[in-house]
């Protein structure tokens, strides 16, 4: 099925204030459905990435600072859905309780035009289910956090490892040359005995 049909199967079964997760390939963007084929989502260029992937600085910093780099906006599906497939995604509904649809869309109407950005603790994610749980929450953004502490812990223990190897290293290197000198001094000992 081509992802216009998807789509338009996909819009048919929305109702407001429902979440809507268009899959992006390496990351997917996330809008509030507020009815007439319109959303509101947090966007700028490539979604509020923009520079971020050639330059990471300008997308998100651990302290969480806010980048002006994106907005919520009002948009068409279809724009936002360009050729990607969009799926109806409330599956935090599980483990959050949803508010009702016109609160949903009363949130998410009442930041249009609020700026701020950033991937890790402000982005479309945590917007949309902000809107609808009112609980800012993104599980693409603590996959990524959980990634990079994944890796952070490996990076230690790589270089804990290697220190270890390479300090281990220095007391043979020691012994070695205390054995040369031994021998020597044993020599001049035994000479020198009566």
């Amino acid at each position: 099925m081509s992802a216009i049909q998807h789509n338009r199967t996909v819009l048919r079964t929305l109702e407001e204030g429902d979440q809507i997760e268009f899959n992006r390939g390496l990351y997917s963007h996330w809008a509030v459905y507020i009815g007439n084929g319109t959303v509101i989502h947090l966007t700028g260029e490539n979604d509020g990435i923009g520079d971020g992937l050639k330059n990471p600085g300008k997308s998100f910093t651990i302290c969480g600072k806010q980048f002006s780099k994106a907005c919520v906006t009002k948009s068409d599906f279809w724009d936002v859905a360009s050729d990607c497939k969009a799926k109806k995604n409330n599956d935090k509904d599980e483990k959050c309780s949803a508010l009702s649809k016109f609160d949903i869309v009363r949130r998410a109407v009442s930041k249009l035009g609020e700026i701020g950005y950033n991937v890790l603790w402000n982005n479309c994610e945590h917007f949309s289910a902000w809107c609808r749980y009112d609980k800012a929450w993104s599980e693409q953004a603590d996959r990524a956090v959980t990634g990079l502490t994944f890796l952070s812990i490996a990076a230690a223990g790589i270089g804990f490892i290697w220190a270890m190897t390479r300090g281990s290293s220095e007391p043979n290197h020691i012994k070695e040359k205390d054995e040369t000198i031994r021998p020597m001094y044993q020599k001049e000992v035994i000479t020198k005995l009566p």
